[in-house]
């Protein structure tokens, strides 16, 4: 799984653009379930469902908390999984690797 990172709007819907899967982590230093959601990135990077996925790391401190508003977003972390531009899954809080895993089956093809 390439990982990107977004620190201004723009770069955030660059990359909505130009990748057809998208899974979006939003996230703040100091918040201890992102850093545990990390760990659960981290093991699914590797595995076949993420094959294709394009990560992008968006740091709420970065980005701004009215961006991060704008998106409806309430709470860090917050993963979305974007597909071909528009959100097709919101997982507000820590993930596990398998609840990620399911996620991403939804929305690549098999």
């Amino acid at each position: 799984m390439l990982t990107l990172h977004a620190t201004t709007a723009d770069d955030y819907h660059a990359a909505l653009r130009e990748h057809p899967v998208l899974l979006v982590d939003f996230h703040k230093d100091d918040c201890p379930g992102c850093r545990m959601l990390d760990m659960s990135l981290a093991s699914v990077a590797g595995s076949p469902r993420a094959a294709g996925v394009v990560l992008l790391k968006v740091k709420l401190e970065t980005i701004g908390e009215v961006f991060f508003r704008s998106l409806g977003l309430r709470q860090t972390p917050t993963l979305l999984l974007i597909r071909d531009g528009q959100e097709v899954t919101r997982l507000a809080g820590y993930q596990s690797p398998g609840k990620i895993g399911e996620a991403l089956a939804s929305v690549m093809p098999s």
